[in-house]
């Protein structure tokens, strides 16, 4: 049983006047006849330990000299049957069999093993082996070496030794020489010495590791887990971030693991199942906490809306209860929210942008100019070498095509590909042709002219540009439609809104940097909603998002957390609603980071039904000399799978190829 400060931490505990016999008699009758009581089973199991639960399964084998978890898995299908099966097995057990299916059949499922090594302290993983051997007749070690490989392999096997290092003495002389080691395993080396991470990471004790990652931040001027993605990749990379996590914080890790688990598209059921069976009598109580700081909801309600049938229920009662009924803020989340804006400041500063495609070296405009005219010439067109040269050539580069695709022969660029492609690639060739101003002027009046506005498009473009971007949109958009942007913008949208964009249009946010007095005075004004004038507060809101520095408002929005005990974001979603709402919330995390904006933006466009290819072009282009490296690892991150790979999944063809090439990496 874990504990916080002496208290039991789990969410299910010894049932009261517990009977066994009484117990098993119960389930034999919820299974008797025709059909079976799902509703009684659920209930008694869930509410008991799983030392009870066993004492149930030796009472009804004596009772009717049966199995109990034969008979359950006669009655019962599916998800449900899994989740009442596994709250059965001793943890041990229950480990064993969850490692046993990850490394049986075609494939492994790297994800099973990396959660359950990573996060096991060294007595589970002692009885884990011992388990594995009695239920299988084999050795775990042997068997997770035939079915994994290289230096993944080889942590996976230190960590089954299950000899971490437990005492809570620390050395700040080897604190301080692990710390430089491991900087200069990756770091300040060429290559990286995966043995050395593997050592330190793999045996040293929580305590001792915690200071070193500390100490190595201040060595490296980055959190190791920055490192640990530079450096690594594939499935040991994975590993160490989980090792890295559970050190820090295994109820933050399992935390994250359950929200990844039922967010977007499907549900990873069995990584739910196996999170809340494992850690129903440790730290679901902490996890709990965690999971409702790091999302604003509760675990409780987020499984309630993923889940379905006695399945859901059985998974509510070993949740435990709602941490968040009333839909309220609360003063965890405020800390964790401040700490996010804190971090959002000093990454910005750090961070370096970076897109994915680069000046050519050796460019020849007339060379390239002839070698698309000859591609485009004749029968067929030579679809290969249009994109080979035009996702890999800079902008100004391909205005410099372009120029001197006329003057060799008298021919507009445009016009001529037009012709020849068609399609999605058509439309991601001719806007890689445009200057970035002239591209987002055209998607911006694609967004407004036509039945009905496309408020996502006006959001994402004029919420995230700089002034000097968006005077260049200014410029672009006049000269190709003969009307100037606000005007454009004020005869298709109204209210708050074309006030909000209107106000981005005009390119008049500061530049400066933060000014700490005025911040207090900024966070004091959007804070001030007791009037319950909606009207007043989203002017408020509009006067500040839309012209302060992006230093400045991080700093704001410190300061309203400080005043309010509420992040900005969960304000404005209670407060104002619509596209209003949806501006302020584009613009707030644009701040918080813009990379993870954009991130977000492709994951909604190619997750569920169908591909929205516009979004896809649309980012991929304007970001591709900006960001878009920074973007791909905020994809990686976030949503543990690349977006050169998501790409694969989702798009075909010569329009696949083009986006491959722009995306620019598989990370």
């Amino acid at each position: 049983m874990a504990s916080k400060g002496g208290r039991y931490r789990g969410s299910v505990k010894d049932y009261p006047d517990f009977d066994a016999s009484q117990d098993a008699e119960n389930l034999y009758k919820a299974m008797k006849g025709f059909g079976s009581d799902k509703q009684a089973i659920l209930d008694l199991i869930t509410s008991r330990s799983n030392q009870q639960r066993i004492q149930t399964i030796q009472a009804y084998k004596s009772l009717y000299g049966k199995d109990l978890i034969h008979d359950l898995k006669y009655e019962l299908t599916g998800k449900f049957e899994r989740l009442i099966v596994g709250l059965l097995q001793p943890p041990a057990y229950f480990d064993a069999n969850e490692i046993k299916d990850a490394v049986d059949g075609i494939g492994t499922d790297e994800k099973c093993l990396i959660e359950i090594l990573a996060s096991r302290d060294n007595h589970q993983i002692h009885a884990l082996v011992e388990a594995y051997k009695d239920a299988y007749g084999s050795d775990l070690e042997t068997d997770v070496v035939k079915d994994t490989s290289g230096h993944f392999k080889k942590m996976l096997v230190v960590l089954l030794q299950g000899t971490r290092e437990e005492d809570d003495i620390v050395s700040d002389e080897l604190v301080a020489q692990d710390a430089q080691d491991l900087y200069e395993a990756g770091e300040a080396k060429w290559g990286t010495d995966e043995s050395q991470f593997i050592y330190i990471l793999g045996g040293r004790s929580k305590m001792h590791l915690q200071l070193v990652f500390d100490e190595y931040e201040k060595i490296a001027g980055k959190p190791i887990e920055e490192s640990i993605q530079a450096e690594l990749s594939g499935d040991i990379q994975k590993l160490m971030l989980a090792v890295v996590k559970c050190i820090r914080s295994t109820r933050d890790y399992f935390a994250t693991r359950l929200y990844k688990a039922m967010k977007g598209l499907g549900t990873a059921d069995n990584t739910l199942i196996r999170i809340m069976v494992s850690r129903s009598e440790i730290d679901m109580m902490d996890i709990r906490e965690s999971f409702r700081t790091q999302y604003e909801k509760s675990l409780y309600s987020m499984i309630k809306n993923d889940t379905s049938g006695e399945y859901k229920k059985a998974l509510l009662n070993l949740c435990g209860g709602d941490d968040d009924a009333a839909g309220e803020y609360f003063p965890e989340a405020a800390q964790a929210a401040f700490q996010k804006w804190e971090l959002s400041a000093t990454t910005a500063a750090r961070i370096e942008l970076k897109g994915t495609i680069q000046p050519a070296a050796d460019f020849n405009a007339d060379s390239d100019g002839k070698a698309l005219r000859k591609a485009m010439k004749g029968f067929g067109t030579d679809e290969d070498t249009i994109i080979d040269i035009l996702t890999r050539r800079s902008n100004a580069q391909r205005q410099e095509i372009k120029q001197a695709f006329k003057s060799h022969f008298g021919r507009d660029l445009m016009a001529d590909l037009k012709s020849e492609i068609s399609g999605t690639l058509a439309k991601l060739i001719l806007g890689l042709m445009m200057t970035p101003a002239q591209f987002d002027a055209k998607q911006i009046n694609k967004a407004i002219v036509g039945a009905g506005t496309d408020e996502k498009v006006l959001i994402e473009i004029l919420g995230t540009r700089t002034n000097k971007e968006i005077q260049a949109i200014n410029e672009a958009y006049l000269e190709a439609y003969h009307k100037s942007l606000e005007d454009a913008i004020s005869s298709d949208t109204s209210g708050h809104f074309k006030r909000i964009l209107i106000s981005l249009a005009s390119a008049n946010r500061d530049e400066g940097g933060e000014d700490l007095e005025k911040a207090i005075e900024d966070a004091k004004e959007v804070s001030d909603s007791g009037s319950g004038d909606s009207t007043s507060l989203e002017t408020r809101f509009m006067t500040i998002l839309c012209t302060r520095s992006y230093p400045h408002l991080r700093r704001v929005f410190q300061e309203f957390i400080k005043q309010t005990n509420h992040d900005i974001e969960h304000t404005i979603k209670k407060e104002i609603s619509g596209d209003v709402k949806d501006a302020f919330v584009a613009i707030v995390r644009s701040v918080k980071n813009k990379p993870a904006f954009f991130a977000e933006r492709l994951y909604k466009a190619m997750k569920g039904a169908g591909t929205d290819e516009r979004t896809l072009t649309r980012i991929l282009i304007s970001r591709s000399e900006i960001d878009l490296f920074n973007i791909r690892q905020e994809f990686k991150n976030e949503y543990e799978k690349s977006l050169h790979n998501c790409l694969e999944s989702e798009t075909s063809g010569d329009y696949l190829k083009a986006l491959l090439i722009i995306c620019g990496g598989d990370d």
